[in-house]
């Protein structure tokens, strides 16, 4: 299985995390690797062990906010894939997202061996067509692709998520006190815990005790600030992605909705309490890999339907979770 091997995972941050242990596993049988990310999840994928090379491109069959498909995007991106000039590819997707228009560009571009889940007939744009029944963890189930392409992970390498260390030292951001990070914001609405509970469950845990850090993007900077208020430390848009893994690296848990965040911190093996709408599944999505409460109502009315936007009035499956219980969840996984 020598050779140059192209892996895609080309949607956001926690996806391509996700598929870091099966990324792994190509590595430990490649002589290099070269990662195709979006733009949304490459800079996670150049903190994955095992990538030598990432190479950058918006899949418009991938992205949520898609570009336009253009002859002249494709004629480009056609060409950066013959230079890459891989023996193999590995196509890892989600569940919802169709591999066969990468697998073509691919075997234009001259790639021999491809592999990839298709519940679609591929014809012939694929050597390996792999199909996976159930609902596994999205890291078993990206591992079962490239066990199914022929590589396995190597001895010792316990399939946990991992990223690159070192980390870079964080202490003029967070202090030297034990504290727990908040993490208020995800990629959609359906999927965040309603701002006046994270403000209440930051001072719930600041009365407890801990020292507590609010985390978030450039474009959150408000939010976190809000959130943080007198009794945290807003460190919104302070931080890039290494220095972001540090921070959370550093702390004894991780309070976040199911962001990249919570994949995040269980890639530096940090516990997380998963404010988790089901919007998506939770035996699919959750943090995996460490201690984790998952809290919400996975019942609701708005289960698996991948909502953006709740359709529920009120946001019931999260608002309804109350800062005591967050704090109480803290406490189960430091424990």
């Amino acid at each position: 299985m020598k050779g140059r091997v192209l892996v895609a995972r080309q949607d956001n941050l926690g996806d391509v995390l996700l598929a870091g242990p099966a990324v792994r596993a190509v590595a430990a049988h490649a002589d290099s690797v070269v990662m195709l990310a979006g733009p949304r999840g490459a800079a996670a994928a150049e903190m994955l062990p095992g990538v030598d090379e990432v190479v950058t491109w918006c899949a418009p069959w991938i992205d949520p906010e898609p570009p336009p498909v253009t002859e002249s995007a494709i004629h480009e991106f056609s060409e950066v894939l013959r230079k890459i000039d891989a023996d193999s590819a590995v196509v890892f997707t989600s569940f919802h997202q169709t591999a066969l228009p990468l697998a073509l560009l691919l075997r234009m571009a001259g790639v021999e061996q491809i592999a990839a889940i298709s519940e679609d007939y591929p014809g012939s744009l694929l050597d390996v067509r792999h199909r996976v029944e159930g609902d596994p963890p999205e890291p078993e189930r990206a591992l079962s692709l490239a066990r199914a392409a022929g590589f396995e992970l190597p001895d010792g390498d316990d399939g946990g998520l991992a990223v690159r260390r070192p980390l870079p030292d964080v202490g003029h951001l967070v202090g030297r006190r034990r504290y727990v990070v908040v993490h208020p914001a995800a990629s959609v609405p359906a999927r965040e815990w309603p701002m006046f509970r994270c403000r209440a469950a930051v001072r719930e845990l600041a009365a407890a005790g801990w020292a507590v850090v609010v985390t978030g993007a450039p474009a959150d900077r408000e939010l976190t600030a809000h959130v943080a208020g007198h009794s945290g430390v807003d460190l919104g848009g302070r931080t890039d992605l290494p220095e972001l893994a540090a921070v959370l690296d550093g702390a004894d848990a991780v309070v976040a909705p199911n962001t990249g965040p919570a994949h995040l911190a269980a890639a530096v093996g940090t516990p997380v309490v998963s404010l988790f709408a089901p919007v998506v599944s939770a035996a699919r999505w959750a943090p995996y890999g460490v201690p984790r409460v998952v809290l919400g109502e996975q019942f609701a009315p708005c289960r698996n339907t991948r909502a953006r936007y709740c359709p529920v009035p009120g946001h019931p499956c999260l608002t309804l979770v109350t800062p005591e219980e967050v704090a109480a969840a803290v406490v189960e996984v430091t424990s």
